[in-house]
């Protein structure tokens, strides 16, 4: 199993860097749909400067966003003030792309045309926050030493199975009304890692101290967008992704079904824009990609 008591030197720096043309943002059919096709937006018409006449995007809401959860936006965005702190229900309508056009009442995908409008599976109009914890450590061998390729050390990070399509990915999760980045790193991970131990809830509780122990300290690797296929034109990802590494490699256990730690390479299959969080997290350890 895995059990996360880790160790992590102090170490604040931040990486802020914008990602490319979003892809996954346009994949044909939208996530957990069988016919919900979006309209194809080539690569060169996606930016909204670019004038695109014929565009007509399906307009899709899951009925689970329609039907009003407490996590979820009014069905009439022109009810909503973007672009601030929405104190009416503690949400932070601001985006880490800058300011965002709203049009006719609805805000606008900053990153450009999708084939989709109206909130999809996103709860909220506008950016719905997330954060990404990147818990790392060093891949060692029988004898502890730690693993090279190309006479560059190996990374392992901890990757969680998503139920919903079999994606590896990053034990992240949407930031809960008012609360802060961190706690929202600490909280998704505590659950994701928690739900694959078979323990005591005495032995849980000391784990989760040690986690929060472990978060409260990292590293920032990105703040922004997210190529998510969740999103629309009027609905986006938005993460906070940090790395929280083990030097000493003292996270040791089992893996659980659902919870492993993976070895990094450049040839990873991983949900949304993760690879890119990895990638740029290999690159600030000097670690072999």
């Amino acid at each position: 199993m895995l059990t996360p008591s880790l160790i992590l030197s102090k170490n604040h720096c931040t990486t802020y860097q914008t990602m490319s043309l979003h892809v996954k943002a346009r994949c044909e059919v939208y996530p957990r749909t069988q016919d919900v096709k979006r309209f194809i937006v080539p690569d060169d018409k996606v930016p909204w400067s670019v004038d695109f006449p014929e565009y007509d995007p399906i307009d899709y809401t899951s009925k689970s966003v329609a039907s009003q959860p407490v996590w979820a936006d009014s069905p009439d965005p022109a009810t909503i003030t973007f672009n601030c702190i929405d104190k009416s229900c503690n949400s932070d309508r601001r985006s880490n792309e800058g300011n965002y056009q709203v049009i006719n009442g609805c805000p606008r995908n900053p990153r450009g045309r999708t084939g989709c409008k109206g909130r999809g599976t996103l709860g909220k109009w506008g950016p719905n926050h997330a954060a990404d914890p990147i818990v790392t450590r060093w891949q060692r061998d029988s004898n502890n030493e730690i693993v090279k390729q190309d006479g560059k050390p190996v990374l392992e990070f901890v990757a969680v199975q998503r139920r919903d399509n079999g994606e590896w990915a990053l034990p992240g999760g949407m930031v809960d009304a008012g609360e802060n980045r961190t706690a929202t790193l600490t909280r998704e991970f505590g659950e994701e890692a928690l739900n694959s131990i078979d323990a005591t809830p005495e032995r849980k509780a000391q784990i989760q101290k040690l986690l929060t122990e472990f978060f409260k300290n990292g590293k920032t690797i990105y703040k922004g967008y997210v190529d998510d296929p969740r999103n629309t034109d009027n609905a986006w990802m938005e993460t906070k992704a940090m790395n929280f590494h083990d030097e000493q490699g003292t996270s040791v256990g089992d893996d659980a079904a659902d919870v492993k730690w993976m070895p990094i390479h450049k040839g990873l299959k991983l949900y949304a824009s993760h690879i890119d969080f990895i990638r740029r997290t290999v690159e600030n350890h000097g670690a072999y990609w």
